[in-house]
């Protein structure tokens, strides 16, 4: 029997009797792990051995979990400060045993949220009482750091090594490792003989330009054998789903608009006609630059347009808003709330030059929002932003236009509710059904600008304008619970790896 060299030399290092780890026969054999691998399994398909699959894990310290093992655990040293308190017989302050301690820091926050947690003693209206029946000494957690130190991660307890990984001092990754053992066929094979063939695997120019092509024997490859997986990049989800809304937006006749991350508030606020001392404009809202006097010059006109709006109002029944305004606040830089900040700058012609009606931009970009991190908040997040300007423009328009955009991603049962903005009117907000939850998700809000808005911008027609959130649909569309599954530091990188874009 004649095989390819590789296949020989697995036949060759293989066993009947046990199992052997096909990258230790490859070594054994001068192979590279994948050479061995493809061998292996076209000898399997031949029924000259068998491949088997184990999953192995691997426990490995962080740098915080080494310090602990060396140490102790923050929450060990707050019970040993609460019993030298005295806290084991009556309540004592807490800024007494966190004094005694020694923690500092975070460390002092990891120790009382596992204080009680372990069953150490209470922590109530600022005291703490330690039990005085618990063992630290005997923690579990603590075993486990020492265990996976020692590499006896087979001696921890499972729940501690999972709370370990939870609180990032432990970090558990997984090893697919595959093995090889001979068949009763491949143990025939080998009693009878087996040679290796002179084979070609690989068509090169020299073979071509000398004509041996047509005389060497080419290897012989199962397509359809199951390679090794092998860890590799790919495109983002939130990626892929903003470029197939680019797609669509564009489809459907729109251009893309570009513009600053930072900006001055003069483009973010005042001309939307939001009042200098609207409670969005705070730094609880937006994140404020540390030196916002570095902005190039704004248009002079412009700028006077827009505080003749704020403070006067627009047409003879315009009021604005009576309230201070000051250039130097509008100067304020920025990192931008919304988007926008881009729509007032191509409306008011300063970014390509005037525009006339009809026209149609879109952009889908990052935001930057001082919201408190939550299963459907971030600090940034990517806004699609969209606006029409046409005459005669209607809110059934502006519900067509979201009824034929959403539809591109599956989603049909949107549903309306009349908002308040203080730059559109009318305004309402989007709505669309987690698909597992049940649960009534927003997912945008839209309006009409007002006069107020269009007006010192110089555009005398309509405009309906909108921001979705690009996070949002994600959710809407794959199930996502909890947007910092898919965007940020938590995010899962095998559900990103295995999750397949919806076309």
């Amino acid at each position: 029997m004649k095989r390819p060299q590789a296949q020989v030399a697995i036949l060759q290092a293989a066993d009947a009797q046990e199992d052997r780890r096909i990258d230790e026969v490859a070594e054994e054999a001068g192979l590279v792990p994948e050479a061995a691998t493809r061998a292996a399994f076209e000898l399997e398909a031949d029924g000259l051995v068998t491949v088997s699959e184990e999953t192995l894990e691997h426990y490995d310290l962080t740098e915080e979990g080494e310090r602990y093992v060396r140490e102790s655990l923050p929450e060990q040293d707050l019970y040993e400060a609460a019993l030298d308190a005295g806290a084991d017989e009556s309540p004592v302050g807490m800024g007494e045993v966190i004094g005694a301690s020694g923690l500092e820091g975070g460390a002092v926050d990891i120790a009382l949220s596992n204080f009680a947690r372990k069953g150490y003693g209470q922590i109530d209206s600022g005291e703490i009482t330690a039990d005085p029946d618990a063992a630290p000494g005997r923690d579990p957690e603590m075993h486990a750091l020492e265990a996976v130190a020692d590499g006896r991660a087979e001696d921890a307890d499972a729940d501690a090594l999972d709370q370990l990984e939870r609180r990032g001092l432990l970090d558990i990754s997984e090893e697919t490792v595959r093995s090889v053992r001979l068949t009763d066929d491949g143990v025939t094979a080998l009693m009878e003989g087996v040679e290796v063939a002179e084979t070609v695997d690989q068509l090169t120019p020299e073979l071509l330009t000398s004509g041996e092509w047509e005389d060497v024997e080419f290897t012989e490859y199962n397509v359809e054998a199951d390679a090794e997986d092998v860890p590799h990049g790919r495109e983002h989800i939130l990626r892929q789903t903003a470029n197939r809304v680019k797609d669509t937006l564009v489809g459907m006749g729109f251009q893309e608009m570009e513009g600053p991350h930072v900006d001055a508030q003069f483009w973010i606020n005042d001309c939307l006609f939001m009042p200098q001392d609207h409670p969005a404009r705070t730094h609880w809202d937006q994140f404020a630059l540390e030196r916002p006097d570095e902005i190039h010059d704004l248009p002079e006109d412009l700028v006077e347009r827009v505080r003749s709006a704020h403070k006067n109002g627009v047409g003879p029944d315009g009021e604005g808003y009576h309230s201070p305004w000051e250039e130097s606040v509008a100067r304020g830089l920025d990192l931008r709330g919304h988007t926008t900040s881009l729509s007032m700058r191509y409306l008011s012609g300063h970014e390509i030059g005037e525009l006339e009606p009809p026209q149609r931009f879109f952009s889908v970009e990052k935001v930057y929002r001082n919201d408190t991190l939550d299963p459907t908040h971030l600090l940034e997040f990517f806004q699609i932003e969209g606006w029409v300007m046409a005459e005669d423009l209607s809110v059934r328009d502006l519900m067509g236009t979201f009824t034929e955009f959403y539809e591109q991603f599956g989603i049909t049962d949107l549903e309306f509710k009349p908002h308040y903005n203080p730059y559109t009117e009318p305004s309402f907000e989007l709505f669309g059904t987690h698909p597992e939850t049940g649960e009534v998700v927003e997912v945008g809000n839209s309006g009409i600008f007002r006069d107020e808005v269009l007006s010192p911008l110089g555009v005398d027609c309509d405009v309906m304008a909108w921001g979705l959130s690009l996070e949002r649909l994600l959710m809407l569309m794959y199930g996502f619970e909890d947007i910092r599954d898919v965007h940020g530091t938590l995010c899962d990188l095998e559900l990103l790896r295995e999750t397949e874009v919806m076309h």
